[in-house]
C-alpha cells in the first residue's frame, strides 16, 4: 500500500472513532487547564522572565504561595530546588516537550527578542544545513533531506514569513514563539508520546479533553485500544513517518503521526516519541502540568473507579487542596480544586 493510501486508511479510521472519544469525554465533569508548574533555582527571577518577550499577556505574581506568571487564564507556577532541573539537553526525555505562546507576528518578536539580549534555541534547517532562528528560514513544509534536495534544484527558497522559534528561559526551560492569529496569548502545552493516538484517547476518557480538527492532529493511527472499547482498532503506533526539518537534532525530528486534545483553549499537542523510555516529569524541568475540578472528591472517585493511577492522594495545597495522577509516559497531571 503506498505512503497517501495507508495515510488515507488511518485518517478514515481516526474520524469514525473520534464520536465515540467524544461521547466518552461527555461523561466527565468540567475541567480546565490551570497551570504548568516548573521547578527552578530561582523562582522569582524565573516568573520575572516571562514577561520580557511576551508582555502583552504575561505578569509576574504570586499564587497559592508559589512565584507565578499570570497569563491568560493560567498560571505559570515555580518551586524552588537546590539544583538546576534537568531538561532535555542534561537528562532523560520526559514526555513534556516545551511550551508555548502565539504571537501575531513571529519574526517581529524574535528580532525583539534579539534585541533584548534572550537567548534563542536554534535549529537545523537542513541534514547538511545551518543553524536558524525560525522554521520560515527553512525550506516551506516541514520538508524531509530528500524533498529539501529537490527543492534546493528548484531554486525554492524559505519564505521568511510567520514560523515557529523557541527562546532558552531560565533553568533551560523550552518556550515557544509561534504565528498564529492576531493576539498574543499562552496556548499550549508540547508532548512527546510513544502512541499519540492512544495518549489522545486517555485525555478525551478520563479527563474529558476534546479533540479539535486542524493544525495538531496530524495523521495518528486508528483510535481505540482499551480506552474505547472492544471493537476500535488498535491505537499503538506502528508506523513512523520519516524525520523532517526544521530540528533541534541535525538527524531531523520525527513529526508524525502527531495528535492533540484541548482542554478550553489550551491545546495539549503532541509528537511521536519513537520507542519508549520517557522517564517521569517529577523533578525535572517541567515537574507537571494541571487541572482544575470544582469538586475534588468527585473527580478522585471517578479516576480511581477508572483504574487511573494515584501518585499523590488529596492534600492540602495552600488555601485549597490537590491530588496528582500519573498519563501517558509517565506524565504526572496536578488536579487542583478551584471552587466556582
Amino acid at each position: 500500500m503506498t505512503l497517501p493510501a495507508r495515510i488515507a486508511l488511518v485518517l478514515a479510521a481516526a474520524a469514525l472513532a473520534a464520536p465515540h472519544a467524544q461521547e466518552m469525554a461527555a461523561k466527565v465533569e468540567p475541567l480546565h487547564f490551570h497551570h504548568i508548574h516548573l521547578n527552578s533555582t530561582d523562582p522569582k527571577a524565573a516568573a520575572a522572565y516571562y514577561p520580557k518577550p511576551f508582555s502583552l499577556s504575561a505578569a509576574a505574581t504570586t499564587f497559592n504561595g508559589f512565584e507565578a506568571v499570570k497569563t491568560g487564564n493560567v498560571y505559570v507556577l515555580f518551586t524552588k530546588v537546590a539544583v538546576t532541573p534537568q531538561n532535555e539537553l542534561t537528562g532523560p526525555q520526559t514526555s513534556v516537550w516545551h511550551f508555548g505562546w502565539n504571537t501575531p507576528d513571529s519574526r517581529k518578536y524574535n528580532e525583539k527578542f534579539r534585541e533584548m539580549g534572550l537567548t534563542i534555541a536554534q535549529m537545523w534547517d537542513a541534514a547538511d544545513g545551518t543553524l536558524v532562528d525560525l522554521s520560515s528560514d527553512t525550506l516551506p513544509g516541514l520538508p524531509t533531506q530528500e524533498q529539501i534536495l529537490e527543492m534546493r534544484a528548484k531554486g525554492v527558497k524559505p519564505t521568511r514569513q510567520g514560523g515557529f522559534g523557541y527562546l532558552r528561559g531560565p533553568d533551560g526551560a523550552m518556550i515557544e514563539n509561534a504565528q498564529s492569529g492576531t493576539t498574543e496569548r499562552f496556548n499550549h502545552v508540547h508532548m512527546y508520546h510513544e502512541h499519540p493516538r492512544c495518549a489522545m484517547e486517555w485525555y478525551v476518557t478520563h479527563l474529558g479533553a476534546k479533540m479539535p480538527a486542524g493544525r495538531g492532529t496530524g495523521a495518528p493511527e486508528p483510535a481505540g485500544g482499551p480506552s474505547t472499547g472492544a471493537g476500535q482498532a488498535d491505537c499503538h503506533t506502528k508506523t513512523y513517518a520519516p524525520p523532517t526539518w526544521p530540528s533541534f537534532a541535525k538527524t531531523g525530528f520525527v513529526r508524525d503521526p502527531a495528535g492533540g486534545v484541548t482542554f478550553d483553549d489550551i491545546s495539549i499537542s503532541i509528537r511521536p516519541w519513537p520507542g519508549g523510555g520517557l522517564v517521569s516529569t517529577r523533578g525535572k524541568i517541567y515537574d507537571h502540568w494541571a487541572l482544575s475540578t470544582a469538586n475534588l472528591d468527585a473527580t478522585v472517585a471517578r479516576l480511581k473507579g477508572e483504574g487511573v493511577k494515584f501518585l499523590e492522594e488529596i492534600h492540602p495545597w495552600g488555601n485549597s487542596r490537590s491530588a496528582m495522577i500519573e498519563g501517558p509516559d509517565r506524565i504526572a497531571i496536578e488536579l487542583v480544586e478551584i471552587k466556582p
